[in-house]
């Protein structure tokens, strides 16, 4: 492990101990995670013994389920499942890349994402519910809010709110989790309260996720902090590993071409 690594350990560890850190999170579909990284990803969460959550592709990512039973992941969570239908399809999809027992060890959620996906939220929980192959929801409020026309600066509204409420209150009587995503800081704790006071399992930053009971840390706001200086580690440490790979053959390849030059000329 290298310098920022090290610094990236150490963050997860006081963050478990103090603020209830209980995995960091990487994205095969928005953020592309690449392999390598997830590697290097999965050597920092397992030395400061926290889990990792991994978005994947879509529904029925059966590559990306793949992987992450390679890489031995915690949490999946699945995209821009909108319908009952789609749901069940990722159900299956589950159930074919991990056995029983495998799923015992792994929690799978959807992310609720989408107004399409919460007007057809009350049958995707029933579907949810009567499988043990699905343990809740993710409410993706960044993208939520964008598809009701408010953009980021919507993210707090009212409207974007009282949807996250009525899903909490539903994965509630349904005994299933709820975690809350997209722009989690500061400004979200009002809210965040609010839907912890229905029912909360965990809420996560771009990296670091936490668990639901953080919310009542009086030094929360350190925590997410902290969060913020993770993922500017997370980032300066890929852009120098990219960097160093981009360089490395450049002396070979100003040798090759002054040779070439020699050998086409003559």
């Amino acid at each position: 492990m290298n310098a920022y690594e090290h610094k990236m350990r150490d963050l997860l560890r006081h963050g478990k101990a103090a603020y209830g850190v209980v995995a960091t999170k990487a994205e095969f579909e928005a953020e592309g995670t690449r392999a390598d990284e997830l590697l290097r990803l999965l050597e920092i969460a397992h030395r400061a013994d926290v889990d990792i959550a991994l978005k994947i592709g879509g529904c029925e990512a059966i590559r990306d389920l793949l992987e992450a039973k390679q890489f031995g992941v915690k949490y999946i969570i699945a995209p821009m499942v909108e319908t009952a239908y789609a749901l069940s399809k990722y159900i299956a999809a589950v159930e074919k890349v991990f056995d029983e027992a495998e799923r015992e060890d792994m929690t799978f959620l959807f992310n609720l994402e989408t107004i399409t996906a919460y007007d057809n939220l009350e049958s995707m929980l029933k579907v949810a519910n009567g499988s043990t192959s699905c343990h809740g929801l993710v409410f993706g409020r960044v993208d939520f809010a964008g598809s009701i026309g408010l953009g980021r600066s919507g993210i707090e509204s009212e409207r974007v709110t009282s949807c996250g409420l009525r899903a909490s209150s539903l994965c509630r009587d349904k005994g299933l989790e709820f975690v809350v995503g997209g722009a989690v800081s500061i400004d979200a704790f009002d809210n965040l309260k609010k839907i912890s006071g229905i029912h909360l399992s965990r809420f996560e930053t771009r990296k670091v996720v936490f668990q639901g009971s953080a919310l009542m840390n009086p030094d929360i706001e350190a925590g997410l902090k902290d969060a913020v200086h993770f993922e500017l580690l997370w980032l300066l440490n890929k852009r120098d590993y990219y960097g160093f790979i981009h360089k490395e053959d450049e002396s070979r390849i100003k040798m090759l071409e002054d040779r070439w030059k020699v050998l086409e000329n003559g």
